[in-house]
């Protein structure tokens, strides 16, 4: 099965590097790898310095709002017309564990759970020290997020909760790709996106399945709780989302951002509107 790793990206260059250090662990290696470099024309330079088959692409961008959901579909299109026959999306904070992608090939193989979408548990790692993450260790890190499940390595669980689905780290076969139809691409900058992506899921019948040896490691960088650098994002990609899907995402920062004044109107049936400024 012809395996592509899709990752895009806007700086987090040092990031960059450790995820494709990553892939070059493998136990079983992809067979290609997809960058898509969203106006930043340093990570062409970045991916040619390893041993990595692949190429870099890049998409023009507004970068006070990254077209994720065009920049995935971007990436797919790419990896498929390659000649891909399961497609891997790994964040670019994501450091891959050794058995990433031999799991997700396995889970894809596997006809009780080849029609999925395909989720790997992912650990939050604290910040580094001076000398950063020591990748051949990263494993001993291993604390997956506890919000989602996380089977141990060689399991694969079904899923019934679709509000769970995240991008950080999942696979889909190609057929199972075109079933869905990709990412909305209606969604700009951070947020809604990937729960937007899990409905059209459900939508096409497609179930969801979460590979216990596909673990991911997510790099430490500066953020917020709730992530506030992102309200303007937040508060536009939720009205799309309540357009399209009647109902509204995200609604625990919402609701958040409402009491920090951040936005106004509610997360019932109010439109929520970015304050003045945002």
């Amino acid at each position: 099965m012809r395996t592509a790793v899709i990752t895009i990206a806007h700086g987090r260059h040092s990031h960059l590097r450790a995820l494709r250090a990553g892939l070059l662990r493998q136990s079983h290696p992809a067979d290609d790898t997809i960058v898509v470099a969203m106006d930043d024309p340093e990570l062409g330079r970045l991916a040619a310095a390893d041993r990595l088959s692949g190429i870099v692409m890049d998409v023009e961008a507004d970068t006070s709002a990254l077209p994720l959901a065009a920049a995935r579909n971007e990436g797919a299109r790419v990896a498929l017309a390659r000649g891909a026959e399961l497609l891997i999306f790994l964040d670019v904070d994501c450091i891959p564990g050794r058995g990433l992608v031999a799991s997700y090939r396995a889970a894809a193989a596997d006809a009780r759970w080849s029609g999925a979408l395909l989720s790997g548990p992912v650990t939050y790692l604290e910040q580094p020290g001076p000398a950063g993450y020591d990748g051949e260790r990263i494993e001993l890190l291993d604390a997956p997020h506890p919000a989602r499940p996380a089977p141990s390595p060689g399991a694969v669980v079904g899923g019934e909760d679709r509000n769970l689905f995240w991008s950080l780290s999942f696979a889909t076969t190609a057929a199972t790709w075109r079933r869905i139809g990709g990412f909305f691409e209606g969604y700009d900058g951070y947020g809604g996106e990937d729960t937007d992506f899990a409905r059209l899921a459900e939508d096409a019948g497609v179930g969801l399945a979460w590979v216990g040896g596909a673990r991911a490691y997510h790099q430490w960088h500066p953020t917020s709780s709730p992530p506030v650098q992102h309200v303007a994002d937040i508060a536009r990609n939720a009205n799309v989302f309540r357009e399209r899907w009647g109902e509204w995402p995200m609604v625990g920062w919402l609701q958040a951002f409402r009491e920090r004044g951040l936005i106004v109107g509610g997360v019932g049936d109010e439109v929520c509107a970015v304050a003045a400024g945002s």
